[in-house]
């Protein structure tokens, strides 16, 4: 069923600021390419005021009780329940991913509200014996202050309540940026937040330009936290200028996930697999699988079984009924997609699709790259598309420097029916999340975080909330 696509606005306190009040620019169907909203562009003025705005609001919301901010939480959780169908039509209409991955992704979200409510009733402080008789000495938790958040596309909703959530469960406020390509679902999960009887000015929205809204927000005085979600280049640029304000920040940024897959395996199963966990999203999924590295033995059976299930994916607009992978989010990816493989093919490897599909929207085929050259440059970049390189190797230590030799370490996956070996596997891998026989890696009440250039701390479990909080020493004599 088809939902109206909703107004863009952005929310400042109790001001719904529309694209006709301001300049804007359109927000497209990724499907079709046709225009569906307009989005108005934050002034400067209005990222002053949504910064203020949050500050005021933190000053009441970080005296309401845990069991009151655990409630709200609970009850935006039900409200996206209950609007579970606009919200998938909403994230499929503007992203792209086929409607049974939007409702999960709205059950994630739902769940992580869930966790973080009752996170804000299990954050408690402790009591430290003195050396000195008669006195006391305590360490008390309280919210850090108000946060400024960026999300991005590829998982518009969950990305913006992993943000929200652990903020408000802490008493923190906050102001998030969406991604301007996908603007509504994040509304309508801060319109549940509302209807859930959370204040207004405790979450304000912002959209328009990124670097001037980053900027802008890290620099207010107001802001006492930073969380963003994207590409390592502008991740550490938005972490460099919070050290320089003093602002402490979350980023969780680029991966390249190896896939170790070992001799022992099904081999049958394990290539079904691949390519549900691969192609998933399109391939925009920044823990999501995109180097298989497949030992020697079982090489040749897992790429025809890959490449296979690759072909037989049925690519389409996912709001009809038996489409497995709808287009990528934006024109931007097509265009990445298509210098991978023309990069490819200079070098000589071998190609399973690697062409655009359609005359309309952002498709493109599932596509294998195998035998390749490993100067190539999708070895070197995260592709962020539907996109898998496979590759063979001999021995165990040759798999795991081939999977560490990078600079990002975000997630990796190893397949295998030996304990000993996966053992091994998981020793030697350079990565923050580890999948054994499995490519799901994330849960509300896991933490989610990634080493080396793929960024600092976590979200999710109750790791997810140390950083809304901070720690205060009291000594009472």
């Amino acid at each position: 069923m088809a939902h109206a696509y909703r107004e863009i606005t952005l929310i400042i306190g109790k001001s719904r600021i529309g694209a006709a009040e301001r300049h804007s620019r359109p927000v497209v169907d990724p499907a079709t390419g046709e225009t569906i909203g307009e989005l108005p562009i934050a002034t400067a003025d209005d990222i002053r005021a949504a910064a203020e705005t949050a500050g005021r609001a933190y000053e009441q919301w970080r005296k309401t009780s845990s069991h009151q901010r655990q409630s709200i939480l609970r009850g935006a959780a039900a409200a996206l329940r209950a609007r579970r169908e606009e919200l998938a039509w909403t994230i499929t209409t503007e992203q792209g991913k086929p409607l049974a991955e939007s409702r999960g992704e709205i059950e994630a979200s739902a769940e992580t509200f869930e966790w973080f409510a009752d996170e804000a009733r299990r954050s408690y402080g402790r009591i430290i014996p003195s050396r000195f008789p008669g006195n006391r000495q305590l360490v008390e938790i309280e919210p850090v202050g108000p946060v400024a958040a960026f999300a991005p596309w590829n998982f518009p909703l969950i990305n913006s309540i992993r943000k929200i959530a652990p903020a408000l469960a802490a008493g923190c406020s906050i102001v998030i940026k969406p991604a301007e390509e996908t603007p509504g679902a994040t509304l309508i999960a801060v319109e549940c937040l509302l209807e859930a009887g959370l204040p207004e000015g405790v979450v304000n929205v912002l959209y328009g330009n990124p670097a001037e809204i980053s900027e802008g927000l890290i620099r207010s005085p107001e802001i006492r936290k930073i969380s963003f979600t994207g590409s390592v280049p502008v991740g550490q640029s938005l972490a460099a200028l919070a050290a320089t304000h003093g602002k402490r920040s979350t980023m969780e940024l680029g991966g390249h996930a190896p896939v170790i897959v070992l001799d022992d395996v099904d081999t049958a199963q394990v290539a079904a697999m691949a390519a549900a966990g691969k192609f998933r999203n399109a391939g925009q999924v920044c823990n999501g699988a995109t180097r298989f590295y497949v030992q020697r033995g079982v090489y040749d059976a897992f790429l025809a079984a890959f490449a296979d299930h690759a072909r037989a994916i049925v690519v389409g607009d996912g709001r009809k009924d038996g489409v497995q992978m709808g287009p990528l989010a934006n024109d931007r990816r097509v265009l990445a997609m298509e210098r991978f493989t023309a990069d490819a093919r200079r070098r000589g490897g071998g190609v399973v699709g690697g062409e655009r599909l359609g005359n309309a929207g952002n498709f493109f085929q599932p596509t294998i790259f195998h035998d390749l050259d490993p100067k190539a440059d999708a070895y070197h970049t995260e592709p962020f598309g539907p996109l898998a390189l496979v590759a063979p190797f001999d021995e165990e230590a040759e798999a795991l420097q081939r999977a560490n030799d990078i600079n990002v370490g975000l997630s990796s996956f190893v397949f295998s029916d030996s304990a000993k070996r996966q053992r091994r596997m998981i020793d030697g891998l350079q990565a923050g999340l580890v999948g054994v026989n499995t490519f799901t890696v994330s849960f509300p009440e896991t933490p989610f975080g990634g080493i080396k250039e793929s960024g600092h701390g976590h979200e999710g479990g109750s790791e997810g909330l140390e950083p809304y909080l901070v720690k205060k020493f009291v000594h009472v004599a």
